[in-house]
């Protein structure tokens, strides 16, 4: 799996580290016995019996401090204990994690899993139905967006950790030097960016790397395109050749071939200048970005603002996601019971999952989080006394739902990185590149034994 596919989850460490300057809001035992069948709802006796019995729990994360929820969970139900380990971020973990799921041992009982990995845990069959475990009763407390990420159909793979809408943070300051009024739209955006370019030849609007698909993706989400698809079997969605794909490769492609944006490689000590120093006057990122630029540019404090993306339709508000995680229990597990109740407790009960929010920095899934005032009324001393939260919390609410992944998602980034990463990179024709992307996703998806749809 390519390094590059754990961003988001680097930036959430950082934002940790952050510390004062981080805007708040960013086994073994018995008594679960083996897991349900999706049809059977396990009886609240069962539930009650199986909390009250001593039960040992691993609980694979890199989520910062995540034990000051666990010890909240240990304090509900004393009976059980947990043991958290950080095994890695991202790509390092879920290396791990197949290595365990394919011997047969050292597999967690829960174990956290970004969005777009789920389909290639499920695609192994590795995840446990949360639904008659009480997963089911929970759905009413998210966006469609986020639940459609999580479930199929009446069945339920993981329970909604954090999310990443996106939106833009800029340099008001920046702006208001170049005579630039913030783009709305993203026709605006295009020309903004050549009138900025020509005030300052040595800067840029913004930057698009070629080493992180994450940000792209959510570019194309926003825009209404759904490129991938997975219906749990053997059966694959792949097809960047649409109208809504289009319109973002042709806003981009004149503005890369003609150096109007920077095109630096995200999260690296050249891109972390470019922020700290001017380089780039804007950042369309995702909602745990305002908390990571605090830590990355904490000397322009004050003159940052966030607001929501330029839009293809400003009648019809949109955005799209960009990162974001779950907490899943595996089939493996001999607890399911006691695994579940973890990954509900911790993410839907109001006190650990406003923990998370205000003192992990995880941009909240939940929807009664994202009404929380104590969430929502920060102000940010870094944007200006703006309420960023906020900003962030109306921006989640105009995600378009359904978005879909492959069930390898590890490749379709690396992929990317060798076609239209590349052309970013060498300011080359992006059609081309994104023509050579989809040929390599459909013969991997052949060569893998996939139904290309």
């Amino acid at each position: 799996m390519h390094p590059l596919t754990r961003r988001p989850s680097r930036a959430l460490v950082a934002a940790a580290a952050a510390g004062a300057m981080v805007l708040a809001g960013c086994s073994g035992g018995t008594g679960g016995g083996a897991a349900t069948p999706s049809s059977e709802r396990i009886s609240q006796q069962k539930v009650d019996a199986a909390m009250k019995t001593d039960t040992n729990l691993t609980f694979w994360t890199w989520v910062p401090d995540i034990q000051n929820e666990v010890k909240l969970f240990e304090a509900k139900y004393p009976a059980i204990h947990v043991k958290v380990v950080n095994v890695g971020q991202g790509a390092a973990q879920y290396q791990k994690l197949r290595t365990a799921l394919k011997a047969g041992k050292g597999a967690p009982d829960v174990v956290q899993i970004e969005f777009q990995y789920l389909p290639s845990f499920r695609l192994g069959n590795n995840l446990l139905n949360l639904a008659p475990y009480g997963a089911s009763g929970i759905k009413g407390d998210y966006a469609k967006w986020i639940w459609s990420q999580v479930s199929q159909g009446d069945a339920v793979y993981a329970v909604p950790q954090d999310t990443g809408p996106m939106g833009n943070v800029y340099r008001k300051d920046l702006l208001s030097a170049a005579g630039i009024k913030l783009p709305t739209t993203w026709q605006e955006f295009g020309q903004a960016a050549r009138t900025y370019r020509k005030a300052n030849p040595s800067k840029y609007l913004t930057n698009m790397p070629g080493n992180d698909a994450g940000q792209f993706i959510g570019l194309l989400w926003q825009a209404g395109a759904r490129p991938f698809g997975y219906d749990g079997a053997k059966t694959v969605t792949i097809n960047l050749h649409t109208p809504e794909v289009a319109k973002v490769v042709d806003l981009w492609n004149p503005l890369v071939k003609d150096n109007m944006i920077g095109v630096d490689p995200d999260f690296t000590d050249q891109w972390y200048q470019g922020l700290a120093k001017g380089k780039y006057a804007s950042w369309q990122t995702a909602a745990w970005g305002p908390v990571f630029l605090q830590g990355t540019a904490k000397d322009t404090a004050g003159k940052w603002r966030a607001a929501p993306l330029p839009q293809w339709d400003t009648q019809k508000p949109a955005a799209g996601n960009w990162g974001g995680s779950t907490d899943t229990v595996l089939k493996t597990t001999k607890n399911p019971i006691a695994a579940a109740k973890l990954a509900l407790w911790i993410n839907t009960e109001q006190q650990p999952a406003l923990k998370l929010a205000t003192e992990q920095f995880l941009f909240p899934a939940s929807q009664k989080i994202l009404k929380d005032s104590t969430f929502l009324n920060q102000k940010s001393k870094f944007y200006g006394g703006q309420q960023v939260n906020k900003e962030f919390a109306d921006i989640s609410a105009t995600v378009t739902p359904d978005f879909g992944w492959l069930p390898f998602m590890d490749f379709a980034y690396s992929s990317f990185n060798e076609t239209l990463g590349k052309a970013f990179a060498n300011r080359t024709d992006l059609g081309a590149a994104l023509t050579a992307w989809e040929a390599q996703l459909k013969s991997y998806a052949t060569a893998q034994g996939f139904t290309v749809k």
